[in-house]
């Protein structure tokens, strides 16, 4: 075989659907033995394929992938997926659009340049050390002085032998270590952002599901989609229609991608979390359901909360448990992470019991990931270096999880001079992307038309 494509080949697929089944109670032990017992391989524990290629499986993968999306699972009433079961069980208190202040014609357009810095800041410190292990991460940082971890990872005086052992991120050393730096790189954390911005220039606040699905075909390139998303994207050329993207052979569908695309959602409805949780689960519904489309939903509330001005991080992640069901694993999740991060001062140990209790998911997982999201910006208290850091250092996504607590705190911060010039300096005011229109764009100018959609009546 001379072209492996990840994250679609079905024999690569079904580990993953069986991982998936387990953790959401479908009883797959018959499919499971029928796989095993003719070689199927588990799922890979960090990449999109297996390690040898098994074309020869691909008939079969393809038979017990659909069969596995027969099996009913016993968590549905608690993790429902369609929008009106999930406002109802979601049932938020009191969440009523909140008027935003006025500060000045440029506060909220100040606080959203800050809120893309900081995305773009966490995304790029988290960037090196994607994919590695905890212990990795902690032994790379430590034996270059910098743990707890407080500034940008580098190779300097770090020991060969160590780099050998624990190699950074291939595609993303280049650009992301300290001494490498110069502007902030293409990244799928950035890319998403800019997709949804253009998804409201082009279509309003009232877009589909199936808009989405036009302009990821107009505008974005397969190759630039991961997991879900290229799922998905594969679901649509062969013509099937949203929502059945999300399931049809889709193994990721309750991984983290839906919720690193939620942030201009969240932006651009300030002081209404219940709106902008909404217009997230439009966009999430092309590629997930479930707990990945809560964690979409979790993250544009407790966005539109911080971008008011006036609320601090702990009302703000309050506001995004509100829209999402609360008896979800996802739910459960983030009050794990925001208990820990309250009763335990020492992160390490906060990230080293997050690890023990939800360590069994895929590292790109959404539930997983929401709790130490949650557990770094609970721990931050609302100040940058240290909502960032903390969500870098805990492992698993860690360019996601840096630039969502990035935005988060670089909202709460209010302007971009607010942020630490480490932070802000290397990005040179300039993203690349493949994004067509949008690449080598400032972040001043992103700022500029976010705050445009966020107006708009």
């Amino acid at each position: 075989m001379n072209l492996r494509l990840t994250w679609v080949q079905p024999e690569d697929l079904v580990g993953h659907e069986l991982r998936q089944a387990a953790e959401d109670g479908r009883d797959a032990h018959d499919l499971a033995a029928r796989w095993y017992e003719a070689g199927g391989p588990p799922a890979p524990p960090t990449a999109g394929a297996s390690e040898l290629p098994r074309p020869d499986l691909r008939p079969l993968a393809e038979e017990l992938l659909d069969s596995l999306a027969t099996l009913p699972t016993p968590l549905s009433g608690d993790e429902p997926t369609a929008l009106p079961e999930i406002q109802a069980s979601a049932a938020p208190h009191d969440l009523s659009p909140t008027p935003v202040p006025g500060a000045g014609p440029d506060a909220l357009r100040d606080r959203l340049h800050a809120a893309w810095l900081g995305r773009a800041a966490g995304c790029l410190l988290g960037k090196p050390v994607e994919k590695l292990p905890l212990p990795a991460i902690r032994a790379l940082a430590r034996a270059s002085g910098n743990w707890p971890l407080s500034t940008w990872f580098t190779a300097r005086g770090v020991p060969p032998e160590l780099l050998a052992a624990h190699p950074w991120n291939r595609r993303s050393a280049t650009t992301s270590l300290a001494e490498n730096i110069d502007g902030m790189p293409e990244d799928d954390d950035l890319n998403y952002p800019l997709l949804n911005l253009l998804l409201l220039r082009r279509y309003g606040r009232g877009f589909t599901t199936a808009d989405v699905a036009r302009l990821w075909l107009d505008e974005l390139p397969a190759g630039r989609t991961f997991t879900a998303e290229r799922v998905a994207y594969r679901n649509l050329l062969d013509g099937v229609e949203p929502p059945l993207t999300a399931v049809r052979r889709n193994p990721f569908r309750e991984w983290i991608g839906a919720q690193i695309r939620a942030d201009v959602h969240g932006w651009t409805h300030p002081g209404d979390p219940v709106a902008a949780a909404a217009q997230a689960y439009r966009d999430a519904a092309l590629t997930h359901t479930a707990n990945g489309v809560y964690g979409a939903m979790f993250v544009a509330a407790t966005l539109a909360t911080a971008a008011t001005g006036t609320a601090d991080v702990h009302r703000s992640l309050a506001a995004g448990l509100d829209v999402i069901p609360p008896r979800s694993r996802l739910a459960g999740a983030v009050r794990l992470g925001i208990a820990s991060a309250r009763a335990t001062p020492d992160f390490d140990t906060v990230v080293d019991r997050l690890h023990t209790e939800l360590g069994g998911y895929h590292w790109v997982h959404a539930v997983p990931n929401a709790a130490l999201l949650a557990a770094a910006l609970t721990h931050g208290d609302g100040d940058f270096s240290r909502s960032v850091c903390a969500a870098v250092s805990g492992g698993w996504d860690t360019d996601s999880n840096g630039a969502t607590a990035g935005s988060v705190a670089g909202l709460l911060a209010g302007h971009p001079d607010r942020l630490p010039e480490r932070w802000t300096t290397p990005l040179k005011n300039r993203l690349a992307t493949s994004v067509p229109s949008f690449d080598g764009i400032g972040f001043d100018t992103l700022a500029d038309l976010t705050h445009l959609e966020a107006v708009r009546p």
